[in-house]
């Protein structure tokens, strides 16, 4: 027992250290998980190879990934998904199957090989994607909704994929067997389905009473519904992720999986280890060639089959250009799918080593490609005007005498704009979220679709008219550029910025901001406004009370509520 103790400690402090590591470097600690299984696998440490305690741990991991991911499947989001996410989400699909087929059986590979490579090669990163998207604030956008749909569309063909592979057995009886596990599969998920719709809430507050008897709950249920459909002959995969999707209708959905999130946190770095751990460094020179090929295949493929789908559908090039990037990798289900294949004998250790270094090669650059894109698109902006419409879904007309200018409309937002229409002058709400944009235009409020970084959007604005701009975007960046382009066609302007730090609050106003907001001191300077004002009178308090409670029955009326960033 201490000798495993002591191994898995070491194999923490490496995990740690390369961890690090990747951090430094800004790349997704996934990445740094494999590489940490490379380094502790037979052809450097050899510490993994005989913990069965790692194998455990793998599975769990899987499981509990999976089950969180479900949780979110709600049927909310996937009428969210909308047409464009279905097209593009299937097109991508076809087009990735069909090419990394092609390719694979060119290289020489054998036709049930080519097949799962084709297979791996079409899932993206859920997780990946969803981190990036959360860290630059682009969950709401327009290019983070479809995103997020062709995501999901992908993590269903994924389903389909885990079911089919884990009902295969020698060849024989194929179509029967295949039959027989889809039949076992919906029969358990007709039992269960009602069961979590209407047995379960009747306990919800129940289980919601203590935190900590949720997340036994939580726990019991994704690990026990595994397991059931493990004993039933589908995968603990499939299991799992259904299990999230049946209790994903449930209001504390949420808070189930950020009950979760760092046991399997935990829990997933043995699955990744024992991936990098799988890497066939022996065969690392037949491996490198065919890596990058499949690798250069999802980099460039990609992303233009997606702006391709998404110009043809009337978007613009910009809109297509970052979704494409978020799916110019292939991620944790690309690795299920093979390390399950490996585990059936259907593909050897050395094509899961390939996949695994084709999976590092496209996350390493794609995330770079995600987090700089903002840069990268105006120096390829014209070259990708081949794939925008002259007729664009997300056009619109901007009036030229328009004297304010809102930039974004959130939380802050809502405050300035009352105050905008206050002022008796035309003004213009500019917002990347397409719902928000619905929303003030039913409410007939002048707003429009749009990102400041869109150079095309930036020229169309009155800005020589303009008398007040104002931007709640936390960007420092994205401001800086704002405050220059608007001061530069009109010094009189009267810019008013948003800063997430007090550096970047100093650095705007060196650089000509007249007003900057920083909202994490606002709320504390008005309480101290109110101290000094009020003293301890409660009739103020009162006063101020039913006025902050009427602002918020008002923004509830409109539908308005407090973001749920996840943070993975």
């Amino acid at each position: 027992m201490g000798d495993v103790f002591t191994q898995i400690s070491l194999i923490i402090l490496v995990v740690f250290g390369v961890s690090t590591v990747m951090r430094l470097l800004k790349q997704p600690l996934i990445v740094g998980y494999i590489l940490s299984g490379i380094i502790l696998g037979p052809y450097f440490l050899g510490l993994l190879p005989g913990i069965d305690a790692i194998h455990a741990f793998s599975e769990i991991g899987i499981a509990l990934l999976l089950f969180i991911v479900g949780l979110h499947l709600t049927p909310k989001v996937i009428k969210e998904v909308g047409k464009i996410s279905l097209i593009t989400g299937l097109g991508q699909i076809t087009f990735t199957a069909i090419c990394g087929y092609l390719v694979a059986i060119l290289l020489g590979f054998p036709p049930l090989t080519s097949i799962y490579i084709a297979v791996a090669l079409t899932f993206s990163s859920t997780i990946i994607i969803l981190k990036l998207l959360s860290d630059k604030g682009d969950l709401e956008s327009l290019y983070g909704k479809v995103s997020i749909g062709f995501l999901l569309v992908q993590d269903f063909v994924a389903i389909l994929a885990l079911v089919v592979i884990s009902s295969l057995s020698t060849g024989e009886k194929f179509l029967s067997t295949i039959g027989l596990t889809l039949l076992k599969g919906v029969i358990l998920v007709a039992i269960l389905a009602p069961i979590s719709i209407y047995v379960l809430p009747k306990f919800q507050k129940f289980f919601a009473k203590s935190q900590e008897y949720l997340f036994i709950f939580s726990l019991a249920w994704g690990l026990g519904m595994a397991s059931l459909f493990y004993f039933a002959g589908l995968s603990i995969e499939v299991g799992a992720l259904i299990a999230g999707v049946l209790l994903s209708v449930s209001p504390y959905n949420i808070e189930m999986g950020s009950k979760l999130r760092p046991l399997r946190d935990f829990f997933i770095i043995s699955f990744f280890l024992l991936l990098g751990a799988q890497v066939a460094i022996s065969n690392f020179g037949n491996m490198i060639f065919p890596s990058l090929i499949f690798a250069l295949l999802i980099l460039i493929g990609n992303p233009l089959i997606v702006m391709v789908l998404m110009g043809l559908e009337g978007f613009t090039k910009r809109t297509g250009f970052f979704s494409g990037l978020t799916v110019a990798q292939i991620g944790e289900f690309s690795l299920i799918v093979a390390a399950l294949g490996a585990r059936v004998g259907h593909i050897s250790t050395e094509v899961l080593s390939l996949i695994t270094l084709t999976s590092l090669i496209t996350i390493g650059i794609c995330t770079y490609a995600v987090i700089y894109s903002n840069k990268i698109y105006p120096l390829i902006s014209k070259t990708l005007s081949i794939f925008e419409k002259k007729k664009l879904k997300e056009k619109v007309k901007i009036e030229k005498d328009t004297e304010a200018l809102l930039f974004g409309y959130n939380r802050i937002g809502f405050g300035i704009l009352n105050s905008l229409k206050s002022l008796n002058k035309k003004y213009l709400v500019i917002d990347f979220n397409p719902d928000v944009i619905s929303d003030l235009k039913k409410l007939e409020m002048p707003a429009i679709y749009g990102d400041v970084e869109d150079e095309a959007l930036i020229r169309e604005l009155p800005l020589k008219k303009v008398k007040l701009a104002i931007s709640t975007i936390p960007e420092f960046e994205t401001n800086k550029l704002l405050l220059e382009t608007i001061k530069s066609e009109n010094p009189k302007t009267i810019v008013i910025l948003r800063a997430h730090n007090i550096q970047d609050a100093m650095d705007l106003y060196s650089q000509g901001a007249d007003y900057v907001l920083t909202p994490h001191f606002l709320g504390g300077e008005y309480i101290s406004n109110m101290l000094k004002e009020n003293d301890t009178r409660l009739e103020k308090y009162k006063k101020e009370k039913e006025k902050h409670i009427k602002m918020l029955k008002e923004r509830i009326k409109r539908g308005d509520e407090h973001p749920d960033i996840e943070k993975n």
